[in-house]
Formats: structure tokens, C-alpha cells, sequence
């Protein structure tokens, strides 16, 4: 629950979710370091994305939307995801995740109730570790994924540019499943 009245479903995302994906990420492209993709989207570009995260199994897409009591459902406030890891087959116990929030919707709590939704989702499923790549600086996202059991296992360097300047990502690991 949001303040006032405005309620929040998260719920498997959907086709017909693709253009409000592509514009929040869009925002991510265009404004930020967040993400290291330089040019923003056409929705049909990514629709071979949306269409790689089916309603279960372990690469999934869960959105966030607004929901007014009595009233259709709102717009998308963010999205969480899990995807492969690394392309080979060893790897397929791995997931990586990562949560995007609405610029007006950051700090609400939006994250967290995705990230919440998302790793309970994953504990059904055959996989053991989830990986989070965090471009510095980005202190917000770090609690969130603290908060959530991730612990930090190292720093690539200077591994993306950007905006005309290097930036470093930090990388978190939170265990999934049965522990051995």
C-alpha cells in the first residue's frame, strides 16, 4: 500500500505491458548509469526481452501497478526480473536479477515489494544463487539488496562507459533454494 488511497498489485508482466516497460527503462537508458545501454528502445525491439521471461519458471517479470480501490488499474510503477546468469549450461542454477522503479515511484517501497514477490517466486525453483550487478554509485540499490540477504563479492572497475566517463559495478550474491 502506497499513501492515500492508491493500492499496488504486482503481478506477472504481460504484452500488453511493453510499452509502459519500455518507457520506464527508457528513462534508465536515457538519464542514467543505472543500465549500460547507451540507446533508448523501440517497444517491438523489446519485445524478444518481454517474451524471454515467461509467467513462471525461473526467468520471470513481475510488474508493479498502481491500483485505485474501485478503479481500473493504474500505470506501471516498476518491474523486477530474473534471467539467465551466463549462456551455458552450468550456469542454469543462476539467476540475475533487478528491479527498475518509476523515477516519481523511487523510494516508496516499490523495490522492495518487487524484490519481495520475485525471491519468494525463485524459491520454488531449481536454482541456487542470485546475482546482482549494481553500478556505482548507487547507495539506494545497495540497502535494497542488503536488505534482501545479497552480499557484495566484488567490484569490476571501470568496467562500462558512460556518459563520457568509467564507471565501476559492484556485484551481489543472495543464496536460493534448499542450503547445502
Amino acid at each position: 500500500m502506497l499513501s492515500g488511497r492508491t493500492e499496488v498489485q504486482v503481478r506477472p508482466g504481460v504484452e500488453s505491458d511493453l510499452s509502459a516497460l519500455t518507457e520506464l527503462y527508457n528513462h534508465y537508458v536515457r538519464e542514467t548509469a543505472v543500465t549500460f545501454d547507451t540507446v533508448a528502445f523501440l517497444p517491438e525491439e523489446r519485445r524478444p526481452w518481454l517474451l524471454s521471461h515467461p509467467q513462471d519458471g525461473p526467468h520471470r517479470l513481475l510488474v508493479a501497478q498502481e491500483r485505485d480501490p474501485g478503479a481500473r488499474p493504474g500505470r506501471l510503477l516498476g518491474y523486477a526480473t530474473s534471467s539467465p546468469f551466463r549462456p551455458r549450461p552450468a550456469y542454469a542454477t543462476s539467476v540475475e536479477v533487478s528491479v527498475y522503479c518509476a523515477p516519481d515511484a523511487a523510494g516508496r517501497g516499490i523495490g522492495t515489494l518487487l524484490y519481495k514477490e520475485l525471491l519468494a517466486a525463485l524459491e520454488g525453483e531449481d536454482l541456487h544463487r542470485a546475482y546482482a550487478g549494481i553500478a556505482q554509485p548507487n547507495e539506494a540499490s545497495v540497502r535494497l539488496h542488503e536488505r534482501f540477504g545479497f552480499r557484495h563479492v566484488g567490484t569490476y572497475e571501470e568496467v562500462g562507459r558512460k556518459f563520457g566517463r568509467y564507471w565501476d559495478v559492484a556485484w551481489y550474491e543472495r543464496p536460493l533454494g534448499p542450503r547445502t
